[in-house]
């Protein structure tokens, strides 16, 4: 059984933690930030479990609303299973919260709340089709960057949990979040296609619920990344700079919502999931990295 827990991240539907029970009790999948653990803490008494009831917690990747407030559970004794190029961040996040306070700057604290560092012996980590054994569940990790290098989907009961990898839709459209450093079209492509090969039943998005129509939102979500890279890589054509360009994409991408039916409210669901400004320093970092005779 898999249940959705609700984060509230400043609005509902935007971060969303997964529990799932098994015969040796539940584990998390994602545990959102640590500014809003006290959200988690009443989405699991809502369950009828306490925190210390969590033994494993399963990470697609170590952002910090994703991954933020798993060092609650690892005071708790709860192992932390993550990709290999995460694991380190966990045990000593100093360079992951350097790196995050370049980007959100007097904000982090606001947004994020703070991260402590995970004991090494509680941190497990995975490469891809390696096999984790919690009860009687049977998870097998994918690699699928292309989002970010350390990143795992989880695929377990027919199902997969596809973190940022799987894009952002909150009921209707499908968005690719892009933030640096780390987007790379064709990788992520590559891993839309593991994706699809596996042929879930259905997909569970940290941003944000359950979908059962996975060839078409697969379809979707690879449609659109490769029209918002290009979209950017015309503006980077033109020699627009980032700061020309961000209200540009920041309206771009709240037209393309408003175009395809969303309401106001839901277009700051989407905002609160995926900033756009966040997208225009990973797509631009993209083309001039690995295509910069195409600009």
């Amino acid at each position: 059984m898999i249940k959705i827990i609700d984060l509230n991240f400043f609005t509902d539907q935007t971060i969303a933690s997964f529990l799932v029970e098994t015969s040796d009790g539940p584990f998390l999948v994602e545990t959102g930030p640590d500014s809003t653990y006290k959200n988690l803490e009443k989405g699991l008494h809502s369950l009828g479990y306490e925190p210390g009831d969590i033994r494993n917690v399963l990470l697609t990747h170590i952002h910090l609303d994703h991954a933020g407030a798993a060092w609650h559970f690892g005071k708790m004794g709860a192992t932390i299973h993550v990709h290999s190029k995460g694991g380190p961040h966990m045990v000593n996040p100093d360079k992951l919260l350097q790196s995050a306070g370049r980007i959100y700057g007097d904000q982090m604290d606001y947004l994020w709340g703070k991260m402590e560092p995970i004991p090494d012996n509680q941190v497990k980590i995975y490469d891809d089709n390696d096999e984790i054994v919690i009860g009687d569940k049977k998870i097998r990790a994918l690699y699928t960057p292309g989002h970010a290098q350390h990143h795992l989907a989880y695929e377990v009961d027919g199902v997969v949990f596809t973190g940022d990898v799987g894009g952002v839709r909150i009921g209707g459209v499908v968005e690719p979040p892009c933030p640096p450093p780390d987007i790379n079209i064709e990788i992520w492509r590559n891993s839309i296609n593991k994706l699809r090969d596996i042929k879930p039943d259905s997909l569970y998005l940290t941003h944000f619920g359950k979908y059962d129509d996975v060839a078409d939102h697969l379809d979707e979500l690879e449609r659109r990344l490769r029209k918002t890279a290009e979209w950017m890589r015309k503006r980077m054509k033109e020699g627009k700079s980032k700061d020309e360009i961000t209200p540009e994409f920041e309206k771009y991408v709240k037209d393309e919502l408003l175009n395809a039916g969303m309401n106001e409210k839901e277009v700051e669901k989407y905002e609160y999931a995926d900033p756009a400004w966040m997208s225009v320093g990973g797509l631009m970092r993209y083309w001039t990295k690995y295509h910069p005779e195409e600009i």
